[in-house]
């Protein structure tokens, strides 16, 4: 791992950490083939973007604005983080959140078309778990342009090194990773592994368990 940029990037040949090492429900003890990013690791890098958003956003009431459901733990990380600044600094802002999820099928098909549940009052700033292509997000943004913010700043945990990718990069990153699927701290596969806290690369014979 190494620091370049914006993000901590992950080198592809990465290879994680064994099982054994850490704690991991055992009802997943199959499922997965490595640690990938232990849960330590993601709080220090997490504290470190709070800082970061804190100082990058001057006095501006924040909106903060939780993409769900992979969202969630990041962003309830993050703000813990990001309260605990304002407690304890002679600097704080203001602070309120809210919550959309996005829904893109038709007929259990996945499709181009994004759909918005939830948020009612959408402002400053976007908290994601994962930019994989970067499409959702730079349509999220267009979404979010009818409300007139003052400014948008996306803060995502994760951004794939992918020949997909539409070009979008995220104004705070909190790891740069290769093209590999991983599951953890509420990234799922097919609703699971959201309850596991470390991000960790799924086995195949996890994938085949829980297939659709």
């Amino acid at each position: 791992m190494c620091t370049s940029g914006p993000g901590l990037v992950i080198s592809d040949d990465e290879q994680g950490y064994d099982l054994d090492l850490f704690c991991i429900p055992k009802h997943y003890a199959d499922d997965l083939d490595r640690v990938y990013i232990p849960h330590g690791l993601i709080l220090d890098r997490t504290e470190r973007l709070a800082r970061e958003i804190m100082k990058d956003m001057g006095g501006h009431h924040i909106v903060a604005l939780c993409v769900l459901k992979g969202g969630y733990k990041f962003f309830a990380d993050l703000l813990d983080y990001i309260k605990a600044l304002n407690r304890n600094s002679d600097r704080s802002i203001p602070m309120t959140v809210d919550f959309i999820r996005l829904k893109s099928y038709c007929n259990d098909q996945s499709t181009g078309e994004i759909k918005v549940i939830g948020g009612d009052d959408l402002s400053t700033l976007t908290g994601k778990d994962i930019i994989d292509t970067g499409k959702t997000m730079k349509t999220l943004l267009q979404l979010l342009k009818q409300y007139n913010p003052k400014m948008v700043k996306v803060a995502s945990l994760l951004v794939k090194r992918t020949p997909r990718s539409v070009g979008y990069t995220p104004d705070f990153i909190g790891f740069e990773v290769p093209d590999k699927f991983v599951v953890g701290y509420a990234l799922d596969y097919n609703e699971y592994f959201r309850d596991l806290n470390h991000i960790c690369v799924i086995s195949e014979t996890g994938k085949e368990k829980y297939k659709a």
